[in-house]
Formats: C-alpha cells, structure tokens, sequence
C-alpha cells in the first residue's frame, strides 16, 4: 500500500459528479483502510471504514453503500461472509475484495458467487480509483432501473418488466432511451406479454405524463365506429349520431394515444390515420373543419405487419410512420429464469388484494409454473397464481391449488407440502437409488431442482432450503 502515499508520483484526477459514491472499506489494518480512504476521497468518493468484518456488518446494517471494499482475510468474519451479507442486505452495491496472492483462488471464487472485482496487494491507487469508479457506476445504472421498476409497479402493476433476465434489461434500457421523446413507438409482441403496460411505463416516464394517456382497441370495430372513436363526429353525421362527440385524439391532445391491435384496423381508416400523422390535424366525422392535435402515438400488435403489407391488408406508409421505434416483448418461455420473480411479485400482490395469508409456495407448484409453457404468456401466469391465492385455504400454494389445465396427467404428489411432483422416468430414477449412498440422492435431487428453476442458483437455494454458498460448492462438488 506504500505506492498510495506517494502523492507526487500519482496526480490527483479531477473531481467529477460521475465520480461520486458512497463506499464501506473493510480491513483488519486499520491504517491501510484509511490510507485506502484518503485516497477515494481525493477523487470525490464519500467514504466509512471499519476495522473489522463485524463492525462493517454493522454500518451494512445502518447505512446504504454504492460499493464496498473488504479484505478477503480477516478475522472471525471474513470477505467472503462479509460478501454474502451485502448480496442479502444491499443487492444494489457492489463488492470489491482486496487480497494477497495467496488467496487469489479463493477470491475468484468469489467473483463467481456476486463479486464486482479483486484487487492485489500492495493496491495501486490509479486502478483503485478505476476499478471503484466503475462498480460505483454499475451500482447507479442497477438501482436506476429497480427504481423504474419500482415506480411501474407502483402505478400500473407493471409486471411485464419484473424480471432481471438480459432481455428485461435491455427492455428497460431501451423504455428509459425511448420514453423522453415524442418518437412514435410499435410495441410487438404475443397476446398477454404486457404491450399496454409498457405503453403506460412510456407515457408515466415521459414529459406527457401529466396529461391523459387514452388506450383505443381497434380489434372488431366497423370502419364508421372506428372513426368516430379515433376522430369523433359531429351530430348526423351517421345514424344515431344525436349529438357532437370528441375523439381519442382529442381526449389526448398534448398526451399519449395507445392504439392496440392496430393491425387491424380497415385500410380506409388506415388512410385516414395516416393524413393525421402528417398534417397533425383531424377531422371529426361529418365536418369539413380541421382540428390542430398533439399527440403522441403508440401503437401495438400482435401480427405481422410486414406480411399484412404483402397480403394487401396494411399499408406500407403508413407502418414506417408507426415503427420509428420498435419495442418486442419476448414471451415468457423466453425468460423462464424470471418466473420465480413474477411469482412472488403476483403472490404478494394478490394476498394483498384479497385480504389472504400467504406464506409461501411449495416446491411442486413452482415447478409446475417453471415448466409450463405459457401460451398466455404473462397475464396467463398472473391470472393463476390469482386463482391459487383465492382458492387457497392453508397459507401455502400448492399442486391441489392449481387450475385443472397445469395438473399434469400422471402427477405423483405425496400429499406434502414441498414434495415434488415426479415424471414417470424421474420415479424410475429415485427408486433405483434406494439403498445408494446419500451423495448420489443429493446429487440428483440438486439436478432436478436446478432444471426445475431453470438454473436460477438463487431459487433453486430456495426450493431446497439451503444457503447460495452452499449450494455453489455442492454444484462445484458434483460437478454440476
């Protein structure tokens, strides 16, 4: 650590509001921990120390840190443990371990159980400063987009982004780039993957929010409803048309206008849609006066638009003008390592709303909703998990809580809560392991579970009631 006090050999970098953070340094060596300190602060970073790992637990306890600095080898609590409970108690912040040589092995495994980064003694501050930087930056990104989440699912339910799978992120990624703007936005995606929500997540982060956002079905309407919803229409205009009536686009001037199903929409009202999108006007049905709107459009389907313009049923004009940005939801299949998340998104949610004591699910209902393939994508997982919490009479979702079509023919549950339910070749294998040694049960039994939980190491902890650590090093153990 000497190189850090020669201050002359190392100019100080300037200070910048990027720089920033606050950081926990852990260290046995008290001297070298403040050295480490002094040397953060210089450059904008706020930062604690403690002289033990104890003590760091303890100003983990108390205060939010964007990173953490801590020697690997310590006394009574050591980096690793230190490691673990920061994962558990701030999942935001990263951690930085601080080793000798000796222990590089131990530190690499480290990195693999959530680790940000290691570092070498003696440190060398200009990659201290660095690698600091850097975690304290992924820090902010990570609670930028919990915070987003947060602040969907506060206001929409908006459980189609709960999730934290590379293709939620980049979803999220791409809402916070998006949503600012007045682009028009295409929304494609399967029936029941969330294409309203995420319409409203724009709208509720963009600089409209705090005018109407109106959603518009175009699905099964005639082309004169269709028009009278989208334009509105004077009185005899049509029969029945009594009185003036405004539109969807007047209702959202200087807001949003959510179009859903707009592939089918009729080729008339097609043309008409798109002469408002150029001239920024519209015409109420029956009147020859133009209206000046502003809105912003998003529209969304679950079609092929590009074959619908081969096959003559939409128009090519008028999907460019629609997909200056264009969003694809994945399907839940896509993502299966989020269903663990939904799931006990939709569990608290519903116990919630319908006044129900819900401890927890058994093992053999999570894996039947693990497995299963969704057709219906999100909403379908949404309404079944709401059907188990209203039938449910013990406090503990399982198999018997299911809807009759995720009941798999053949279903072997013993009757307890937890047990999981076995396929015909997976009750051949058990059986066979009757009377072999405990280690080869165990083995399979993490196997299966880690399929059931799609290889999410956290859930299947979870399901098998044991700590992440533990089940990191039987996986190193069998060799999983």
């Amino acid at each position: 650590m000497g190189r850090m006090s020669a201050k002359a050999a190392h100019p100080v970098a300037a200070v910048t509001p990027a720089a920033a953070g606050r950081v926990l340094i852990i260290d046995n060596d008290e001297p070298h921990a403040l050295t480490i300190a002094d040397g953060l602060e210089r450059v904008g970073f706020q930062c604690e120390t403690a002289s033990s790992g104890n003590a760091g637990l303890k100003l983990l306890e108390k205060q939010d840190f964007d990173v953490i600095i801590t020697d690997l080898v310590m006394n009574e609590v050591d980096g690793l443990e230190v490691l673990t409970r920061a994962k558990n108690d701030q999942p935001d912040a990263e951690v930085i371990l601080v080793t000798g040589h000796g222990t590089v092995p131990s530190a690499v495994s480290a990195m693999q159980q959530g680790a940000f980064n290691y570092l070498l003694k003696p440190l060398d501050i200009n990659q201290l400063r660095a690698v600091t930087e850097k975690a304290a930056s992924s820090a902010r990104l990570r609670r930028t987009n919990v915070e987003l989440h947060r602040r969907l699912d506060e206001k929409f339910g908006f459980e189609g982004v709960v999730g934290t799978s590379v293709k939620m992120n980049d979803l999220i990624n791409m809402l916070k780039r998006v949503a600012p703007t007045n682009a028009a936005v295409l929304i494609q995606g399967e029936t029941g993957t969330g294409k309203e929500l995420v319409a409203q997540a724009i709208h509720q982060n963009s600089p409209r929010k705090n005018k109407a956002f109106v959603a518009l079905n175009c699905a099964a309407l005639s082309d004169t409803i269709l028009e009278s919803e989208l334009f509105g229409h004077i009185a005899g205009a049509f029969t029945d048309a009594r009185n003036d009536r405004i539109g969807k686009f007047e209702y959202a001037d200087h807001g949003t206008l959510f179009l859903d199903e707009v592939g089918d929409m009729p080729l008339p009202t097609q043309i008409k849609l798109l002469r408002v999108l150029e001239s920024g006007e519209i015409t109420r049905v029956g009147s020859n006066h133009p209206i000046k709107v502003d809105v912003r459009l998003i529209s969304a389907t679950n079609r092929n638009l590009e074959a619908a313009i081969a096959a003559g049923t939409f128009r090519s004009d008028l999907y460019h003008r629609l997909k200056v940005v264009t969003i694809v939801l994945p399907r839940i299949v896509e993502r299966r390592e989020d269903i663990p998340l939904l799931i006990e998104h939709f569990m608290k949610q519903f116990a919630k709303q319908h006044e129900k004591t819900i401890k927890s699910m058994s093992t053999a209902a999570r894996r039947r909703l693990m497995t299963y393939d969704w057709p219906g994508n999100v909403r379908e997982l949404r309404n079944v998990i709401e059907r188990m919490v209203v039938v449910d009479g013990d406090g503990v979702l399982d198999v018997d809580d299911l809807p009759s079509e995720l009941v798999e023919p053949g279903l072997v549950v013993d009757g307890v809560a937890g047990a999981v339910p076995l396929d015909a070749a997976q009750g051949d294998r058990l059986a066979s392991l009757v009377g072999r040694p405990l280690e080869e049960i165990e083995r399979l039994f993490i196997t299966e579970t880690l399929q059931a939980a799609a290889g999410n190491r956290e859930e299947a902890a979870r399901m098998l009631g044991i700590g992440e650590r533990t089940l990191y090093r039987k996986i190193k153990e069998y060799q999983l």
